[in-house]
């Protein structure tokens, strides 16, 4: 019995294996993990669909696979022969998955086999765009794929990624069909772009190399991603947070009596929870292709975490309805879930709004970039003692640095301003009772 590796999740196509559990000849049981894999920024098991003994290892630790690429295969005993063939029968549709179209017919991912028509256009009789989720829209903007010539093949033509790839193939295969009935042109040929010069930096001195984790180039996909299609502006303020370090440092120790720690981070979530309930268009994301803005009723917010390998942000649900106790427990179980590499992909997906706070390393004012699909990130450096002027007298006050770093086709200067406001006044303001343990 072969066993291939799932689909972890939607737009996670491969990963990387980090460790092996099993070797060849060990007894296996159902269920049990054989195998861990980096997905994007998260490590987590495959577990085995049945109990046998392991025949055979395919893959190494560091490889990179793809969805549908065996994995390993287990000996199952009489069940062996049907497993493997069912097994073997499904790989092979996986991987002509993957495969270029070589045909009229495609099969990607469980899309339709039928030729995509030349003729076909979508239509609505209230003259909205075709149904599909925003991540579906927002490949096609960027490919400049008209989403009324692709096919749905869900329920009432609603249009998934495959029917993309489907649609993309058969764009290929009718423009290799025109260029080979195409004659050769008769005047010169444009030479083809220089490729981009490689610097040999080893001239000047000893170099070394090293390959780029799958964190690592998850971490610089992204970013390149937002810098380019995100018109991005920061607004900068200072919060006055010395009231409230007294108060933290009054409750300190009860929460340390239920375990947790009362962190500058979880007075901040709590806040901009308050902040982002009153400003929804903060806690949105943007359809373009729909020209719709998707406001959303839940509050999840990201908390982007140092590793050693690298920046994740996990996500924390449902902030905006739990207490700064809660919050406190959850950011904290969350974080060193994060630094043991022990969380799982689903948790750090669905985030609403991105703290990161450089606090704790020293950080001042920065200008964080926004995790897309997301509209703003507030980045949070280190409190410093200033000399400012309070009720007409100067005063020394700690004061924390604020970036709100945001999309301005969703939020203008003014709103921005707004947002930080009740940001400041709800940190300078804090009421006791809500940090009171009940």
């Amino acid at each position: 019995m072969d066993i291939k590796l799932p689909q972890l999740a939607e737009g996670v196509e491969s990963g990387t294996v980090v460790n092996i559990l099993v070797s060849e000849g060990q007894e296996i049981k159902k269920d049990q993990a054989f195998m861990e894999l980096e997905t994007q920024k998260a490590v987590g098991s495959i577990p085995s669909p049945s109990t046998g003994t392991v025949s055979k290892v395919h893959v190494k630790e560091g490889m990179e696979v793809i969805v549908g690429q065996v994995l390993i295969s287990i000996d199952t005993g009489a069940a062996s022969k049907t497993s493997t063939s069912e097994s073997t029968s499904s790989a092979a549709n996986t991987v002509n998955l993957l495969k270029p179209l070589k045909s009229q017919q495609t099969a990607v991912d469980g899309a339709p086999t039928e030729r995509h028509a030349e003729n076909f256009h979508y239509e609505s009789g209230s003259g909205v765009a075709p149904p599909a989720p925003p991540s579906v829209r927002k490949i096609a903007l960027q490919l400049g794929i008209d989403l009324t010539r692709v096919r749905g093949s869900e329920a009432g033509g609603r249009i998934r990624l495959p029917d993309i790839r489907a649609y993309i193939q058969h764009l290929q295969e009718m423009a290799f069909q025109e260029l080979g009935r195409s004659a050769r042109p008769a005047g010169p040929v444009a030479a083809p772009a220089a490729p981009k010069e490689t610097i040999d930096f080893s001239q000047w001195g000893p170099i070394r190399r090293e390959k780029l984790s799958p964190l690592r180039r998850t971490v610089s996909r992204r970013m390149v991603e937002s810098w380019t299609t995100i018109p991005k502006i920061n607004q900068f303020d200072e919060a006055d947070i010395s009231a409230l370090l007294v108060l933290r440092k009054r409750h300190t120790a009860a929460y340390e009596k239920k375990g947790t720690r009362l962190t500058l981070t979880a007075f901040i979530l709590l806040v901009l929870a308050r902040a982002l309930r009153k400003h929804p268009s903060a806690n949105a994301s943007l359809d373009e292709a729909g020209g719709e803005l998707i406001l959303k009723d839940y509050c999840h917010i990201g908390v982007a975490v140092d590793t050693d390998a690298g920046l994740i942000v996990p996500i924390l649900r449902d902030v905006d309805k739990k207490s700064l106790l809660q919050l406190s427990r959850e950011l904290q179980d969350l974080t060193d879930k994060t630094r043991q590499r022990k969380i799982g992909i689903e948790e750090l997906q669905g985030g609403t709004f991105t703290i990161s706070n450089q606090g704790s390393i020293g950080g001042s004012h920065f200008t964080p970039i926004i995790y897309a699909p997301q509209v703003a990130i507030l980045g949070v450096g280190q409190g410093q003692s200033k000399a400012v002027v309070v009720d007409g007298k100067l005063a020394i006050r700690t004061m924390l640095p604020l970036c709100l770093a945001y999309d301005h086709r969703v939020l203008d200067g003014a709103n921005a301003v707004r947002f930080l406001r009740d940001m400041i006044a709800g940190l300078q303001s804090f009421d006791e009772a809500d940090v009171k343990i009940k």
